[in-house]
């Protein structure tokens, strides 16, 4: 998962609400929409299922697993659709079925990744790399950067690092990264 600052986006920035053209990812029958209220059953399930390494470390029952789950997705939920009011919040489908999200912002000096997420059926199947390929194009169009906060211990890491993202910020739990073009 993937949580970031909200004190990283710049006041004021001008922000654009077009949807990134996903051509590495629709290659691999992927596509995006819009994210919807009827999604949200979908969105929480998928947030338990980057959680669930750190549940199976608790000696909760299922019930209580549920009860936190829910309550973290909610509070991230709110935090993000507050801080980030002008993100692209986004589903991503495989042949129609919601498989993971993309929330992004658009800032005016760079593209901020503020989650990214696949089911677990399609984590390492290059999904996530063809939609970020696509986040950059996007950004390097635009001569923008592409920042995201990354967990220090999320598997994702080494795809971020091959792809050319940079640690720029230790957050703590989380590194700030960056990728640019002219990297």
């Amino acid at each position: 998962m993937n949580e970031p600052s909200t004190l990283d986006a710049p006041k004021n920035a001008p922000r654009e609400k077009r949807w990134p053209q996903l051509h590495h990812a629709a290659k691999l029958g992927v596509s995006v929409r819009g994210q919807r209220e009827e999604d949200l059953p979908f969105l929480e399930a998928l947030y338990r299922s980057t959680r669930e390494a750190e549940l199976d470390r608790t000696p909760w029952g299922e019930a209580q697993k549920q009860a936190f789950i829910a309550m973290q997705f909610e509070a991230q939920h709110r935090h993000y659709q507050q801080h980030y009011p002008d993100a692209l919040w986004l589903i991503l489908e495989h042949l129609g079925a919601p498989i993971g999200r993309l929330y992004l912002e658009r800032w005016s000096s760079e593209h901020r990744i503020i989650d990214i997420a696949l089911i677990p059926q399609r984590r390492g199947s290059g999904i996530g790399k063809a939609v970020l390929d696509d986040v950059m194009a996007d950004a390097a169009a635009a001569k923008k950067a592409v920042g995201i906060h990354v967990e220090k211990e999320n598997p994702a890491m080494r795809l971020y690092q091959r792809l050319g993202f940079t640690r720029v910020e230790d957050k703590g739990v989380y590194d700030l990264l960056r990728w640019s073009a002219q990297a």
